[in-house]
């Protein structure tokens, strides 16, 4: 890589040596390997206390089985910083059908294993070992999204708050600038972490109720959710929507939980990120390599952390999404306003991509969350906040939603025009409904003419308008107008390219009747995916407790709640996920248990012989 040390963060003592420090005031420890790129956290909030006058060393992925792994920087003046890394660490060890995965992206080479299981509550443990009352403040995906109780997929029980059951101090939930900083200062003033209050973003815990915040509103106790009974699991929609009707910074309210003797307390969510303080984060000094000591081969000859790959031409224009899918937690943690950086701001970081000597003419993504969305939803949000009871997309987009691509499309020609740039892509998810929400058909043309090649990946995620309704994504009918519409423009244009639909097979809401009406609906159209997404119930989102709950927190009729329809097991996922692959060769037995057990023998002769004699989907052309 042929980068100096001296340019990254400490990662050792002899770097602590070389900078003439004997302590830093915060070690950092992170599932992911370092990488100083600001995709990823450590390197980011690093960088970030750095320029705010603090010191930080970086522990990254340390042998999760030795408690001097975390000593190698002294004990911190201030405190650890610990995340599960990028990817929560069960998401990142195992797959939605609980399997092993073969490797990390976010490890050194990409080999597996250098991630605990439960890697907070793991990292948490060890510091405690090597140090007796030394500040520990967790943060992340994957604390963010357990702060409260919270569905455990993996064990299949109901977990306490990640910050009682790893022992921490502190918990920063969502995006962390704001908090991160204020916390820092207010340790550099001799506060123990234990003591803080009051910061927004953050999650504590006290057993005395008379220090739980005036106003703050109560959320069922952990002894009634965790009982698996009807009673119970109500109680967890409930207490679910209430935690996602107080995500916003603006008309949320501070909660309060008990878990036997003690409150977990939820300050106020962080304000969002104002153009401004986005731009300056984004311009701190990454070199945007991964660190030296990844030059060297891994276990298995590689060199390098792949996920780098993903990033290393791309730019990041957002954070936030109003979009508010069930089966996506990024609502849940970044919220729903949407903070977008300066077209200054990226300009200024696409001319340093384009410097980088491995830079070949493309820059790879231009987005976020939702790579169209640019702005808030509609005007009202920035002083009353994204509304708590109603959402701005799905089946029934709210009429204020206001549609305008006008800032972006001026954003992506001023790219295109760089000097070195052949192409901008754009791969991060576009939501064709609010696409085809707009009258000014600029950005579409552009979309097409310029953005993808030969290609585009879209999520209808199903077929039926149940299910999607579920979902919280637009109907079928909105997604056939959009193909409609991107094979005319195409032609208008003169252009070969087409769609790439993602589905998902599982979702609550899903049966056999409802995975068949997709089998057949591909059948029609001539495409079969080559990869279905398997529903993965992982915390902190919507479509997590309604598989867990069966019931819909967001549907009431005479005081009770919407029962929701849940496969579980893997039988019924693997049919399922068959039957959206009938065309495969190898799915043709499961294919015709699914049509004889949904009381289908008359679609046998349909798919199962399709199935039979055709392993390969042909793509459908639009």
């Amino acid at each position: 890589m042929g980068e100096s040390k001296e340019k990254f963060l400490c990662v050792s003592r002899a770097d602590m040596e070389e900078r003439g420090l004997s302590e830093v005031d915060f070690v950092f420890v992170s599932g992911d390997a370092y990488v100083d790129h600001p995709t990823f956290a450590a390197a980011l909030l690093g960088r970030l206390l750095e320029a705010n006058g603090f010191t930080v060393g970086i522990l990254p992925q340390p042998d999760f089985k030795s408690k001097e792994a975390f000593m190698i920087f002294g004990r911190p003046k201030l405190g650890f910083l610990v995340s599960g890394g990028a990817m929560d660490s069960m998401v990142s060890n195992y797959t939605a059908n609980n399997k092993p995965r073969s490797e990390d992206v976010y490890a050194h080479g990409g080999v597996a294993g250098h991630r605990p299981d439960r890697a907070v509550i793991t990292y948490c443990a060890k510091i405690r070992e090597a140090y007796k009352g030394v500040n520990v403040l967790i943060g992340g995906i994957e604390a963010s999204l357990r702060r409260f109780s919270h569905y455990d997929y993996w064990s299949n029980t109901v977990k306490h708050s990640i910050l009682l059951d790893s022992k921490a101090d502190l918990l920063m939930y969502g995006m962390g600038e704001h908090s991160i900083i204020e916390i820092a200062k207010q340790l550099r003033e001799g506060k123990s972490a234990r003591e803080i209050r009051g910061v927004r973003g953050t999650c504590w815990y006290t057993s005395k109720k008379e220090e739980i915040p005036e106003g703050a509103l109560f959320l069922p106790t952990f002894e009634q959710i965790k009982q698996n009974t009807d009673e119970g699991k109500e109680l967890y929609a409930r207490s679910y929507l209430k935690q996602e009707q107080n995500t916003d910074a603006i008309n949320g309210h501070v909660l309060a939980e008990q878990a036997e003797s003690r409150f977990v307390v939820q300050e106020k969510a962080a304000l969002p990120l104002t153009t401004e303080e986005f731009d300056a984060v984004y311009s701190l000094p990454f070199t945007r390599k991964w660190h030296p000591m990844y030059d060297i081969p891994a276990e298995n000859g590689k060199v390098g952390i792949p996920a780098l790959s993903e990033v290393k031409f791309s730019l990041t224009s957002s954070r936030g999404c109003f979009g508010a899918c069930s089966f996506c937690a990024i609502t849940f943690h970044q919220g729903r306003r949407i903070q977008s950086r300066s077209h200054e701001s990226l300009l200024a970081e696409a001319k340093k991509i384009t410097e980088d000597a491995d830079f070949k003419g493309y820059i790879h993504d231009v987005g976020g969350p939702t790579a169209n969305f640019r702005a808030d939803a509609c005007p009202y949000q920035k002083e009353r906040g994204a509304c708590p009871n109603r959402d701005c997309m799905g089946t029934d987009p709210c009429k204020n939603v206001k549609v305008d691509h006008t800032e972006y499309v001026a954003l992506l020609r001023k790219l295109r025009a760089l000097p070195k740039v052949k192409k901008v892509f754009i791969r991060s998810g576009i939501r064709f409904d609010y696409l085809m929400m707009d009258k000014d058909e600029t950005f579409f043309r552009e979309l097409c003419k310029y953005h993808i090649s030969g290609q585009l990946k879209v999520a209808p995620e199903h077929v039926c308008d149940n299910v999607l309704r579920l979902m919280r994504k637009s109907t079928h009918a909105v997604y056939e107008a959009f193909a409609e519409k991107y094979a005319k423009i195409n032609k208008e244009l003169g252009l070969k390219q087409y769609l790439v639909p993602y589905y998902i097979a599982g979702h609550p809401g899903a049966g056999l009747k409802e995975a068949i009406e997709v089998a057949l609906y591909l059948k029609k159209t001539g495409f079969v995916p080559d990869q279905v997404q398997d529903f993965y119930p992982t915390p902190g989102s919507l479509a997590t407790c309604m598989y867990y709950t069966g019931l819909n927190p967001h549907s009431e009729k005479d005081g009770k709640l919407e029962k929701v329809y849940v496969a579980k097991g893997a039988h019924e996922r693997r049919l399922q996920r068959a039957l959206l692959q009938f065309n495969r060769a190898e799915n043709a037995k499961d294919v015709k248990e699914a049509l004889i057990e949904a009381g289908r023998k008359d679609l046998i002769g349909v798919l199962c012989a399709h199935s039979a004699h055709n392993a390969h989907g042909q793509k459908r052309k639009r």
